[in-house]
């Protein structure tokens, strides 16, 4: 039986080349996205993952098409940087509104269909800023840090229910992710041009980064497996960083991290 796979923010980047990616293994796609697309290898949703109605109507078609759902890859998010003083609360609450509760929204509305089948497949994905929070991003690491406790305690949730559940990792990928980030540099002068060159250094890192067709690649082979561990990082060198962050006193962490990040 074709496997059907829904993947939130299917329309750019990580989450389309992933959503190419699994089709070219025969699957069937639905790709949701708050903007209208066309690939003639994926179905196109329009679904906003802050509202669950649209989710849930989406997955209603789905449901009517194909009858099961297999897999779900939360993909949908965006990033703020700037300083946490001059970041208003309010966007830091949209921050984690996107990347946190559309993930949250999407798992509402899916997994009682996932439990009704007896099987299913849950797919968040992180980032390397969870285990290695870089300031000028707090929010955007914060965000992606609910992420992976959430994924490991709903992973013994819904053992039960031959549900699966992970989390990915990506490191730095040459995505649009990298220009449509929303960037403020308020307060730049107090903190002696810190935060700019923070943003630089990272928007530097991410475009010299992976391919995003590698990763999308990567985040499909993991989907296709039933069971992987419940935390999982994208590439040799960001699978050693995440390890360093285990093995190394936090104090020392932070003190590398701020050098490269925040000098």
């Amino acid at each position: 039986m074709q496997k059907v796979v829904v993947i939130t923010g299917g329309s750019s980047g990580i989450g389309l080349s992933t959503a190419r990616a699994l089709a070219q293994k025969g699957c069937k796609v639905y790709a949701l996205s708050r903007r209208s697309f066309s690939d003639p290898c994926l179905t196109h949703i329009c679904a906003d993952v802050t509202t669950e109605e649209q989710i849930a109507s989406a997955m209603e078609q789905i449901l009517q098409a194909e009858g099961h759902i297999d897999i779900v890859i939360n993909n949908a998010g965006f990033g703020i940087s700037g300083a946490v003083e001059f970041t208003a609360t309010e966007e830091a609450q949209r921050q984690f509104d996107v990347n946190f509760f559309g993930m949250v929204r999407v798992n509402h509305v899916f997994l009682p269909q996932m439990r009704k089948q007896g099987y299913g497949r849950i797919v968040n994905i992180s980032s390397v800023a969870s285990p290695i929070p870089i300031p000028f991003q707090t929010y955007y690491s914060a965000a992606k840090a609910a992420i992976d406790s959430y994924s490991m305690a709903l992973a013994n949730e819904l053992r039960p229910y031959h549900i699966t559940v992970c989390a990915i990792r990506p490191g730095d990928i040459r995505t649009g992710f990298t220009a449509a980030r929303e960037k403020s540099v308020t307060g730049d002068k107090e903190y002696n041009g810190r935060i700019s060159r923070s943003v630089s250094k990272m928007e530097h890192d991410e475009q010299n980064g992976m391919c995003p067709g590698k990763a999308g690649r990567f985040i499909s082979r993991i989907a296709l497996k039933k069971n992987s561990k419940p935390l999982v990082t994208i590439g040799l060198s960001y699978r050693l960083f995440t390890v360093l962050s285990k093995l190394l006193p936090c104090r020392l962490l932070n003190y590398i991290v701020g050098l490269l990040y925040a000098k």
